[in-house]
């Protein structure tokens, strides 16, 4: 089966993605490893869950036994600890002129890269909130950030017809993608520690800010010995969380976060859905790995959120039950 765009992972992101690229005309064939939301959107096509009802495009869709090349230009929306599976199964298909887009959180270009050849990579930046609620329908989470960038900065024709073929989303173009990335670390690693109590997102920033400005500072501290340029998203204002930014600006931005964090329909994480109501493995322990192997290399100290993964761990393990102690103890340590 050959289309112009595969994507590859059907879930909150690939499916929204999916959807819009078939909304605007292109051929897309959505690649997913669960039957059930594929014989869904085959039977009655892609459905977008909004506040105003439900809207449905038709568009291909087959699992990974059925799909084939050769793919051309494909989009890799899976869970970043399903990167390596999804890559090796990319890379005999791909097109000799193809490319593969990135379209997850954490850093996963490099991994990628050693699949394809990092010529064929491009790397992007999303912050959508988005959930699948039952096979073949995505419920919509809201306008949010889409960044599409060359892993060298450089312009290109291929991340210009990206944003073009994406416009329905507000893709835009990049000459900085690694500070993008790295902010969205900042600002996940805020996210993570939500998902430790059943709460919503706001109202727990809002309630541990001291703990939440000292995570998200250990992460961009690490982001300072790789001198990056670190960009603001959304209502995320990256600078005012760097280390040494004045407390008055990070109370700020945090007030502009917390009050757009309450407009959006998802009040908790991808990461607290995953826990508490699919109970399948979290992957951000894998978009912290290399931000820990960094902070090792260059002696940063990261307390803080060595000891949050270790909680989430005990969590998603069950050893630990769900709760806003958890986060009262870890910002004892603040």
């Amino acid at each position: 089966m050959n289309a112009p765009y595969t994507i590859v992972g059907g879930g909150a992101i690939g499916g929204t993605i999916a959807f819009h690229l078939a909304r605007g005309g292109h051929e897309v064939l959505l690649v997913d490893a669960d039957p059930a939301h594929v014989a869904a959107v085959r039977r009655d096509g892609l459905v977008l869950r909004r506040a105003g009802g439900d809207e449905h495009v038709r568009l291909g869709a087959a699992t990974p036994e059925e799909a084939d090349g050769p793919l051309h230009r494909v989009l890799l929306c899976v869970k970043s600890q399903a990167t390596a599976g999804a890559a090796a199964w990319i890379a005999p298909r791909l097109d000799p002129g193809g490319h593969v887009v990135s379209v997850q959180n954490g850093l996963n270009e490099q991994l990628i890269a050693e699949y394809v050849g990092a010529e064929r990579v491009v790397g992007s930046f999303v912050n959508i909130f988005a959930d699948v609620v039952e096979p073949g329908v995505v419920r919509d989470g809201g306008p949010g950030a889409f960044v599409i960038g060359e892993l060298d900065g450089r312009p290109s024709e291929r991340v210009d017809r990206l944003v073009a073929d994406l416009a329905g989303l507000g893709a835009k173009a990049t000459g900085n993608i690694g500070g993008h990335l790295w902010a969205k670390l900042g600002f996940g690693a805020m996210l993570s520690a939500t998902a430790l109590a059943d709460a919503p997102m706001a109202d727990l920033i809002d309630r541990h800010r001291p703990l939440m400005h000292a995570l998200v500072a250990e992460v961009f501290a690490v982001a300072g010995g790789l001198g990056l340029r670190l960009e603001p998203f959304d209502a995320f204002d990256a600078a005012a969380y760097a280390p040494g930014a004045p407390e008055r600006a990070r109370e700020e931005a945090t007030d502009r976060l917390t009050a757009w964090l309450r407009t959006q329909p998802k009040d908790r994480s991808g990461i607290w859905r995953d826990i508490a109501v699919r109970r399948r493995p979290i992957e951000v322990h894998e978009h912290y790995r290399p931000v820990l192997a960094r902070a090792g290399s260059d002696g940063t100290p990261v307390p803080l959120l060595r000891g949050l993964l270790a909680r989430l761990a005990d969590v998603e393990a069950g050893r630990a039950p769900m709760s806003e102690d958890h986060l009262t103890e870890l910002g004892k340590a603040v």
